[in-house]
């Protein structure tokens, strides 16, 4: 099985993670104790991850990887798709392999499958609750380092990644515009400055308009409720795309995606989705 994301490598990713938990470069560190202190080098387990309940799947080729790199021998089968929707009790992965190894990339492997497929699940309940109006965007709220699987992660639910970070688009919130002094004029120097995709940050009607002369190719319409938003959606009638972002919640997403925007963004995907309850138990080959 193979996993491969633009921008993030899987191998250096596993490395590190490894590393940190084994705690290589520190004083008495680099090595598994409890696993090399109890486990005989010889022994062999066979396992099963499995879920504890109902979630939307993120990070078994991940895991996979975590084993491998500690025993390359070791047998993994992976029993279901990414983004598949499981039933609690569902069978999630089989391995079988050295003991030690096995052991010492359990807490790496299960802490990814965790937290990227709490990620899926939170994802695809926000996308039920939109009933089919709009798309669903995650944004930069990411943890330092994993902005690639955790927006993967949110694919795998269901939503659309919002820009990558800081370089593959613009987006003029309230403090450019501070600093420029007005919302056309932050536009107009994106504008000037050759910059493609520039999304603008309006909070009030009367900045649509300005926006969207200046140049703007997407508007974020921030924390406005479901009739704010539809008068603004009727101003803009199309010409760009719309976003709503703010006081956004499982509650709340129906309306908001119900008011004709093209897009609402929600921040607690990556940056509050509690992690799935999945476990792995071995037993002696």
């Amino acid at each position: 099985m193979t996993f491969s994301l633009t921008g993030f490598d899987l191998d250096r990713f596993v490395r590190d993670t490894l590393a940190e938990d084994l705690g290589k470069g520190l004083p008495g560190g680099g090595r598994d104790v409890t696993s090399d202190s109890v486990i005989p080098a010889d022994a062999r387990f066979s396992g099963v991850m499995d879920s504890r309940d109902a979630i939307t799947v993120a990070g078994l080729p991940i895991a996979a990887a975590f084993f491998r790199a500690l025993d390359p021998a070791c047998e993994v089968e992976v029993l279901v798709g990414e983004g598949e929707v499981v039933a609690a009790g569902t069978d999630l992965m089989r391995l079988s392999g050295l003991a030690r190894a096995l052991l010492t990339a359990e807490r790496s492997a299960l802490n990814t499958v965790q937290h990227l497929s709490g990620i899926a699940t939170m994802t695809a309940r926000y996308v039920a609750a939109m009933h089919g109006h709009a798309a669903l965007l995650d944004t930069r709220k990411t943890i330092p380092g994993l902005r690639h699987l955790e927006k993967y992660a949110t694919r795998m639910g269901g939503a659309q990644n919002h820009r990558m970070g800081l370089w593959d688009a613009a987006m003029i919130k309230d403090n450019h515009v501070a600093v420029a002094g007005s919302v056309d004029e932050a536009v107009g120097r994106a504008v000037r400055a050759g910059v493609r995709d520039i999304i603008c940050e309006v909070d009030r009607i009367d900045q649509i308009e300005p926006a969207l002369r200046a140049g703007a190719t997407h508007l974020l319409l921030d924390n406005m409720g479901p009739a704010m938003l539809r008068e603004a959606v009727a101003l803009v009638a199309r010409r760009v795309p719309c976003e709503a972002s703010g006081g956004v919640n499982l509650d709340t997403i129906g309306a908001i995606a119900a008011t004709g925007v093209d897009y609402v963004s929600v921040g607690r995907l990556t940056q509050s989705a509690p992690a799935a309850d999945i476990g792995l138990d071995f037993q002696l080959l």
